[in-house]
């Protein structure tokens, strides 16, 4: 697993790298997938998410976090000892910190619901049709499940 953490923001990040491994290899041990996979994760602020948001997806808003797949499905996902670059996430720290006052989490349970959110999205997931959103929705649910440890309730 080859994960690069991008940060363009002035506050410290440093203690996502080995969540979002943990994260990551959990994901991949839930679905079954070889672990020999790249995936870059980079934070941004709230001009840069709403411009992205905008010229990639024609809405004008920010949003919380947006995922560049490389692949078309999540039968594309190659099982054997090949690295692939499977694709980009860019979180935004402040949406998520709104978001979390919202939900009533951590800030650090906020950002990991988005980035294995995310990760799903890389992995060939969605939520479009009521059916994959239950199907997309229960997988975040198993693979955060039991990781209070370093996840934390305010």
């Amino acid at each position: 697993m080859e994960l690069y953490i991008n940060n363009t923001l002035p506050i410290d990040i440093s203690n996502y790298e080995i969540v979002f491994n943990k994260l990551a290899l959990k994901t991949l041990k839930h679905l079954k997938l070889s672990d020999n996979i790249i995936c870059s994760v980079t934070f941004v602020d709230i001009p840069t998410i709403h411009e992205i948001n905008k010229n990639y997806r024609n809405v004008d808003r920010p949003t919380d976090v947006i995922s560049f797949a490389f692949l078309d499905d999540k039968n594309e996902i190659i099982k054997g000892d090949i690295p692939l670059d499977i694709g980009e996430l860019y979180i935004c720290y402040d949406v998520a910190n709104k978001n979390r006052l919202k939900y009533n989490n951590s800030i650090e349970r906020e950002i990991s619901f988005l980035f294995v959110h995310g990760l799903l999205h890389l992995l060939g997931y969605d939520h479009m049709e009521k059916e994959d959103e239950e199907v997309m929705f229960k997988l975040q649910d198993e693979i955060l499940e039991g990781e209070d440890l370093w996840i934390k309730k305010n």
